[in-house]
């Protein structure tokens, strides 16, 4: 019976990560619109996996990976050398496939959202090797 109650509850932790995992990109979204970014996609899926928003301003190109978690630092730790090079290639899939976007700069930001759901954006925060 014990080992029945883990199995019944591992969807409903699936369904709340995922939640919380929208929630924390509203909220990024949001951020990024006030202060004057252009979203061009949201849950951009590829090929490589997905990258949760790109956004445009001033001719900077930005793939955006957003975190929640009960801290920044949590977040911040949540990113992982695979995730990483999956964002990577995701962006290359993406900017093959939309030759319509004009930038000067491609970088890859993070938005972490602590449980307050205050979002801080870390620049520039890898890089393609």
């Amino acid at each position: 019976m014990h080992q029945h109650s883990l199995i019944s509850r591992q969807p409903e932790r699936g369904r709340t990560a995922w939640r919380n995992g929208v929630q924390a990109e509203t909220i990024a979204e949001q951020a990024l619109l006030s202060h004057g970014w252009q979203i061009l996609l949201r849950r951009a899926r590829t090929p490589a996996g997905e990258i949760d928003l790109v956004g445009l301003k001033n001719g900077q190109l930005s793939f955006i990976e957003v975190k929640k978690r009960t801290t920044y630092a949590r977040a911040a730790e949540s990113i992982s050398e695979r995730q990483r090079h999956r964002i990577m290639k995701a962006a290359e899939c993406l900017l093959a496939t939309h030759p319509e976007w004009i930038y000067d700069a491609v970088v890859f930001d993070v938005i972490l959202v602590d449980e307050t759901g205050v979002p801080r954006r870390i620049r520039n925060t890898f890089w393609q090797s």
